[in-house]
């Protein structure tokens, strides 16, 4: 079982537990939003807020603690239909080129959202701005 702290303010990693959750027949991913400290914090304190809002993290049953485009990565692994994607992302070169796609759209999923039209009603005050 792997629990992923996403950002639940966000239309991005919203659509991605979306689609993680509809492939997820074996219920291996559990998502907790990052912003809900109570329902996480207990049980991880050595997890720092503000590195949550950076890229969602993913909690293997091990304890070992994945970020960003690895998070995905490892939540991949679990899918059956997601092994594909996974071995594609391990290739050579792959890691550096998806590492930097993620933090690519991580940087400006707020604008993204905007840009979509989906802001949320919290955001629109600057609300969801990212910590630098």
């Amino acid at each position: 079982m792997l629990t992923a702290l996403y950002d639940g303010t966000c239309i991005v990693c919203q659509s991605t537990r979306g689609t993680i959750s509809a492939f997820d027949w074996r219920h291996r991913v559990r998502f907790i939003d990052l912003h809900d400290r109570d329902a996480w914090q207990p049980q991880f304190p050595q997890l720092k807020y503000a590195d949550l809002l950076g890229a969602i993290h993913v909690i293997d049953e091990r304890g070992a603690v994945f970020a960003g485009m690895d998070a995905t990565r490892r939540m991949l692994r679990e899918l059956p239909l997601g092994l594909p994607i996974w071995l594609l992302l391990g290739a050579p070169g792959a890691d550096k080129l998806g590492a930097a796609l993620y933090r690519s759209i991580a940087r400006r999923r707020y604008r993204i959202n905007k840009l979509l039209g989906k802001e949320l009603p919290e955001c629109a005050d600057g609300g969801c701005q990212l910590l630098r």
